[in-house]
Formats: structure tokens, C-alpha cells, sequence
């Protein structure tokens, strides 16, 4: 098992003001209950949802397991009218399937063109603008997409982080999730963005013996509820049962800090690239020192960056 485990603060009828002044400069994560949503939390059923996406065409996640790997790619992308997806997704065993008949299915809503929209469901599935409300717990040019997720129950997704601000809310179903604190990121065992550690609740410490150090920071989540993710928070979600969640990412930094290619919210801060970049010609420069030297020269390396680069209350 993990190392310890919290439990992650939910708080009622939390306003804006309360938001932005006390908890929002605090960077952790919180769950808040009894937020004004819109009609979505009653209205958007299977039925529902499948007659107001109708046939739009959806690019879709399949897997044969359950834990969804994108370091491996344990699954497929596939393509589905939306009204279908949302019906296969609500199902346990399917009729119709591309794999096996207990495949499971994962909708991240992309923009038009992914490579140069951000996915907005306001735009892309204009007909349920009415039915949901945004918390306006942060100012509007800050905004920077709105994604659609329909899961299909028992599916767990990859541990990740994401650079941006981040309000999943929970429309209808139930959601596990559990947190890591970026100060636990040498537990992780990082690829990227994503953690190699899948199964996160038997992980196999023989090949991740770190990941017992990672304090883990849990949450259930039911429809209503909106959990606040800040940027760095690594998160690992478990669809309980068939539900469907938005998540509302924002600029937490200026605009210019993020790279202008990025639509889905993931891509490194422009400076934090750039450092990756310098730090790579640097140890590609120590190599051309005998082992001995590398050796010194990489930990004189770390120690001045731990003095230099790491906030003063770092632990």
C-alpha cells in the first residue's frame, strides 16, 4: 500500500469571495458541496444526453482492462456517434463492440481540430449550454477549456498532472479519486506527465519501492460536487458506477506563460521547458567527463539546484 492517507476537505455553500480569498491561495485540493450547477445534475440521463449529442462523431478511448495505461497505450481510439457511446458506456456487457463485449469506454472531449481548438462543450454540444452552470470562481479571460468526460463504470485513468487550474465536477455517477502533492513527484516514478505506477491501491513495490512514501490524498465524489485540483496535483480517477463529469481547467499564471500550441492543458510551462531543455545540454556536456568526474560534477549539480531553485519551506 501507499504511505499515509488523507482524506480531502469538503466544505458546503462555499461563495466566490470565500473561494478566491481563503482557500484558492491555499493550493490544495477541496471538494465543495451544494454549488447552483444548473438543471444538468436531474436532467442529463442516458436517455437524455443520448438524444441531445445525437450523432455527432466522438473519438473515443477503448479498453479490454480496466486500469487505462497511455504509457503503453493499453487501448484503442475508435470512433462512435455520441447518442452510441453514451448507451455502450452506460452498459456492463454490449452487443455491438470493437473488442470484446466487456470493453469499456472513455470520452475526453477534444475541440473541432484538436490541434488548434480547445475543447469547449458550450461549443461542441451547444444544446446542453442551458442545462449546466459554471462556478465562477475565477475570472473570465482565465478560462481555459471545458471538457466533457463520460466514463464507463469500473474505469480507472492513469495518474497524471496537469499545468492548469482544474474543476472536475461531478454531474451524475460516482467518482474515486486520489491525489498526490507535487512535492511527492520522486515517488511517482514519472514518465512525462503520467505516473508508471498503474494499479495505485496493490502497486507492486518490489518494482516501485518509492511509491510507499507518497502520501495519498482521497475523495469520493457524487453528483453535485466539485473538486478543486490545483496545477502539479497528480490525480488518479475511478469510475464507480456510469456518470458523467465537465472539467473546467484556468489560467492560474499569465497567459504568456503557457505554450500557445497547447489545447488540452498538459504541455510544461514555457520556462519549465526551457530549464528541462538547458539542464539536458548540460549533462549531455558533463559526458564528456570520465565516470568519476560525471559522478562529482551531476550531484555538485543537484545540491546547488536544491539550494538554489527549491522554495525556502520546501520539505
Amino acid at each position: 500500500m501507499a504511505g499515509q492517507r488523507l482524506l480531502v476537505p469538503r466544505l458546503e455553500g462555499v461563495s466566490r469571495e470565500q473561494f478566491m480569498q481563503h482557500l484558492y491561495p491555499q493550493r490544495k485540493p477541496l471538494v465543495l458541496e451544494g454549488i447552483d450547477l444548473g438543471a444538468c445534475t436531474s436532467k442529463w440521463t442516458v436517455d437524455y444526453l443520448s438524444q441531445v449529442g445525437g450523432k455527432k462523431e466522438v473519438k473515443i478511448h477503448v479498453a479490454t482492462v480496466a486500469q487505462m495505461d497511455f504509457i503503453s497505450k493499453n487501448f484503442i481510439y475508435r470512433t462512435l456517434p455520441f447518442e452510441e457511446l453514451v448507451q455502450r458506456a452506460a452498459e456492463e456487457k454490449h452487443k455491438e463492440f470493437f473488442i470484446s463485449e466487456d470493453e469499456k469506454y472513455y470520452l475526453r472531449s477534444l475541440g473541432e481540430d484538436p490541434r488548434k481548438d480547445v475543447a469547449d462543450i458550450r461549443k461542441q454540444f451547444p444544446l446542453l449550454e442551458g442545462d449546466i452552470k459554471f462556478p465562477k470562481f475565477f475570472k473570465e479571460e482565465q478560462f481555459f477549456s471545458s471538457v466533457f468526460r463520460i466514463s464507463s463504470p469500473g474505469l480507472q485513468l492513469w495518474t497524471h498532472y496537469d499545468v492548469m487550474d482544474n474543476f472536475l465536477i461531478q454531474v451524475t455517477g460516482k467518482k474515486r479519486v486520489v491525489l498526490f502533492s507535487p512535492r511527492d513527484a520522486q515517488y511517482l516514478y514519472l514518465s512525462g506527465t503520467k505516473s508508471e505506477v498503474l494499479n495505485i491501491d496493490n502497486p507492486d513495490l518490489t518494482k516501485y519501492p518509492l511509491f510507499s512514501k507518497a502520501r495519498r490524498y482521497e475523495c469520493s465524489l457524487e453528483a453535485g460536487d466539485i473538486l478543486f485540483i490545483p496545477a502539479l496535483w497528480f490525480h488518479n480517477v475511478i469510475s464507480e458506477e456510469f456518470g458523467v463529469g465537465v472539467n473546467i481547467f484556468w489560467k492560474h499564471l499569465p497567459s504568456e506563460c503557457y505554450d500557445k500550441t497547447d489545447t488540452y492543458g498538459n504541455k510544461d510551462p514555457v520556462a519549465a521547458s526551457r530549464a528541462a531543455q538547458i539542464l539536458d545540454r548540460a549533462l549531455r556536456t558533463l559526458a564528456e567527463l570520465p565516470e568519476e568526474y560525471r559522478d562529482f560534477y551531476a550531484r555538485q549539480m543537484v545540491l546547488h539546484i536544491q539550494e538554489k531553485a527549491y522554495s525556502k519551506n520546501f520539505e
